[in-house]
């Protein structure tokens, strides 16, 4: 995923996050936002509780690389991407699966 579609600041994810439209699963919860630029954005977000920085920065690799046959960059809406703990126990496939599946409902 180029940089151009990734949420960074932290002022654009607390104004996402404020908004409270969500959509969740066991593995994930996706904030969403009208988009604001000419490109929807997707942030991910893997909380401190669910592991050292190692572990948090090859979920959000995963996310990422989940991401990449999706191509829902022509969405209209930036999305914020949480991470949850039943993340951990399941297999690759099935969290992508899930991923799609949650990106599809996303509703604004």
């Amino acid at each position: 995923m180029k940089k151009q579609y990734r949420i960074k600041n932290t002022r654009e994810f607390d104004a996402i996050m404020r908004l409270r439209r969500t959509v969740g699963s066991k593995s994930f919860v996706i904030y969403t936002k009208p988009k604001q630029e000419l490109k929807a954005r997707i942030g991910i977000s893997v909380p401190k509780k669910l592991g050292n920085a190692v572990l948090r920065n090859k979920t959000k690799r995963q996310i990422r690389s989940m991401l990449r046959p999706i191509r829902h960059y022509e969405a209209d809406f930036d999305a914020i991407i949480i991470v949850r703990k039943d993340y951990f126990s399941r297999s690759y496939e099935d969290n992508q699966k899930d991923l799609e599946k949650l990106l599809k409902n996303v509703k604004i």
